[in-house]
């Protein structure tokens, strides 16, 4: 089988809805690049009708479409990693399903990188998100560009980006237990750019992010590319034992010049529950780097294939 120019990498999970839209424009746009591609679809553990659509796109086409089948559901990353791992083209490219990245924007991410770009990123011009997904990814972005400067990306959440073949096994070999994959290519990348691209709706279905895998997606950034949360808790440490200590100095100097009473006790319940809220967060922001180490230390396998559906 020859090797193909362009290897496009898509995440599938329950986007049985969309999924023939998707096959149409998708091929559509890439015909007209007049380059050689492959697909390659990864069913991470779909309860629907997504991996029987999967196996027809492959009758379809079985020259340009492989499709990798999970044993269940491991996240997106994981299975843009695992299309990371059997893709053969020089630019892979990796997007969503769900066609809010229009594939006729594809051909912005081919021409950055024949220009020498090894990583191209993209950032959604006019979105069309609802306004807590707008507000909530304009806050993340100033966040992380405060937390860690050296990430320079407009917009992390969009899904159409390109890598060169150097750029994807470097990330491929990495083996991590949970990563982000856009910041990971930028800690590589020697020439990197961004381009624009359109934003739409969704073409069909209902969206697999909840509120829950937007706050985990963030911690997954944080916690595997920044110290910050850790020195923040520690400087926040050692400004509240400073200020308790004075404090502390205060109560005695009365209790020395006015007798006891019993007149602060509420105050002195409202600095408690202020300091056990310290404590406890402290502790969540250091378990969240312990877990990922121990999810590092198992060396458990990052996701189980059932079966590689291509052409032999």
């Amino acid at each position: 089988m020859s090797t193909p120019l362009i290897s496009v990498v898509i995440p599938v999970y329950n986007e049985e809805a969309v999924l023939e839209i998707l096959y149409k424009r998708l091929f559509d746009a890439l015909d007209k690049l007049n380059r050689t591609y492959e697909v390659v679809f990864i069913n991470d553990g779909s309860r629907d009708k997504s991996l029987e659509l999967l196996e027809g796109f492959h009758q379809r086409r079985p020259e340009q479409v492989r499709v990798i089948d999970f044993n269940g559901n491991f996240g997106q990353h994981m299975a843009i990693m695992a299309g990371f791992e059997y893709v053969r083209g020089e630019l892979i490219i990796t997007m969503d399903a769900d066609l809010q990245n229009p594939p006729e924007e594809i051909y912005k991410i081919v021409a950055a990188f024949e220009i020498g770009h090894d990583v191209v990123n993209a950032h959604r011009l006019d979105r069309q998100d609802k306004r807590w997904r707008k507000a909530a990814s304009k806050s993340h972005n100033w966040l992380r560009t405060k937390m860690m400067p050296g990430l320079t990306m407009k917009d992390e959440g969009c899904m159409l980006r390109g890598y060169s073949r150097r750029i994807v096994d470097l990330m491929a070999s990495t083996g991590e237990a949970s990563t982000f994959i856009p910041a990971l290519a930028l800690t590589y990348a020697g020439n990197p750019t961004e381009v624009g691209v359109h934003h739409e709706e969704r073409a069909a279905g209902d969206s697999n992010y909840t509120l829950y895998k937007l706050i985990r997606y963030n911690f997954d950034l944080i916690t595997n590319f920044s110290l910050a949360p850790l020195q923040a808790i520690t400087i926040i440490g050692i400004l509240v034992s400073m200020f308790s200590f004075i404090f502390f100095i205060f109560l005695i100097a009365r209790r020395i010049m006015f007798g006891p009473d019993a007149e602060g006790v509420f105050t002195l319940f409202a600095i408690l529950f202020f300091l056990v809220g310290i404590m406890t967060l402290s502790l969540g922001v250091i378990g969240e780097y312990i877990g990922r180490i121990y999810q590092e230390v198992r060396k458990r396998p990052r996701f189980v294939i059932n079966r590689i559906i291509q052409k032999n």
